[in-house]
């Protein structure tokens, strides 16, 4: 660009810069609008896919921060020959005693079907197991009851049960007080649990107290899961002595697991659909882009004769290619504004409805804004040189 043509385009103010962007897009403001959204439709796929995916990353962090990383499962699995082993009756008691351990619970599997009339198909369980439990499980597993009383001493020793909130559902038991049948014996339901999150198995098992379980079906006091919460630093290490404590005979056959570890896999496969999801965001944001450069280029075609005015009065070519980048600019930020909006909403309402918290950096909008300037300069770029470059007479002489 020459000194004079610098000099004259100096005198374009940017107000005048913004009244002829504005006015080339409200001269054609369906169009317009149809462009913007495929900006505003890829921002918003963009926008939306990260703050969901960080705000679940951040309902996943609280949730661990409250139930713990701390707890392992330990279950007795099959030995080398294929054979079902089994835990002590001091299975507890053995692992209280490994360094680190602070609290110790189990369940065992009972050979009872639960159902809830006499009448009912007593093979048709629902997937319900019968467990005994000790006293300490709630606190161990961090679970919490939703209505009634958890096992004491007390009830423990009557045919009382606690369901877990798949099994009350299930058998339709709302409220304790109702009685179900495990296998041949009526039980009165004294407490619904909450889902437990770290132990699910729960979930789906009406549980009673070892003392009954004893008396009412003969069982010893073998448990088939161990629970434990241990000191922070000493996860790894009671993970490796569990097995050879429990089960010095065959310690491969005990199953160790770290809840926690499952909660984090599941969060990682869902990154896997959300990186999916921003791809698409990401084509969407391309072809929005491409729409944006389609519509520039079929400006500059059907306003040539208005090009050509303004170049027989004196506008330079910098004046033209200045007007056909502002608008491009205008548009695409216009749809990103609106893409932000309609992702900030989308994010919040996911949010709202699934109670995560709301985790949505503002560097995020502001790099949505910043993409859709960079895509609007691009897309923008050729229709503004090719306008500038329209010859006065010929745009004058152009039906």
């Amino acid at each position: 660009m020459s000194q004079s043509d610098t000099r004259l385009a100096s005198h374009l103010r940017g107000s005048d810069v913004a009244r002829l962007a504005s006015t080339g897009i409200r001269s054609r403001p369906t169009r317009a609008l149809l462009s913007a959204l495929g900006i505003a439709i890829g921002i918003a796929a963009m926008i939306a896919v990260i703050g969901i995916s960080l705000s679940s990353r951040a309902q996943l962090a609280n949730q661990l921060d409250a139930l713990g990383t701390n707890m392992l499962t330990a279950t007795a699995g099959s030995d080398l020959a294929g054979k079902q082993t089994k835990f002590s009756e001091d299975a507890v008691g053995r692992t209280l005693l490994i360094e680190g351990v602070e609290a110790a619970s189990s369940t065992q599997k009972l050979p009872a079907n639960v159902y809830r009339s006499s009448l009912s198909n007593k093979q048709a369980t629902g997937g319900i197991e019968a467990l005994a439990a000790d006293e300490r499980l709630l606190d161990v597993v961090a679970g919490e009851l939703d209505k009634g009383t958890w096992l004491n001493k007390a009830t423990g020793s009557y045919p009382t049960a606690v369901l877990g909130a798949t099994a009350a559902a299930r058998l339709g038991v709302v409220s304790p007080g109702s009685q179900i049948w495990l296998g041949d014996s009526l039980y009165t339901v004294i407490g619904i649990l909450k889902p437990v999150v770290l132990a699910p198995e729960l979930d789906s098992s009406a549980l009673i107290g070892q003392d009954n379980a004893h008396s009412a079906f003969g069982q010893d006091m073998r448990p088939t899961t161990i629970y434990e919460r241990s000191s922070d630093d000493a996860v790894a290490k009671v993970r490796e002595l569990l097995g050879p404590t429990l089960n010095p005979q065959a310690p491969t056959a005990v199953e160790v697991s770290r809840p926690s570890d499952a909660l984090a896999a599941k969060n990682a496969a869902n990154q896997a659909f959300t990186t999916l999801l921003a791809g698409v965001g990401s084509i969407a944001l391309l072809v929005g882009g491409i729409g944006v450069a389609n519509t520039m280029i079929i400006s500059v075609l059907e306003r040539r004769r208005e090009i050509g005015l303004r170049r027989a009065l004196g506008a330079k070519r910098s004046h033209i290619l200045i007007q056909f980048i502002a608008e491009a600019l205008l548009l695409s930020f216009l749809g990103g504004a609106l893409g932000c909006v309609f992702g900030v909403s989308v994010t919040g309402g996911m949010s709202l409805v699934n109670s995560w918290p709301f985790s949505l950096p503002a560097w995020v909008i502001g790099a949505g804004l910043g993409v859709t300037v960079v895509i609007g300069a691009i897309a923008g770029l050729y229709p503004a040189i090719r306008a500038s470059k329209t010859s006065p007479t010929a745009a004058l002489n152009a039906q």
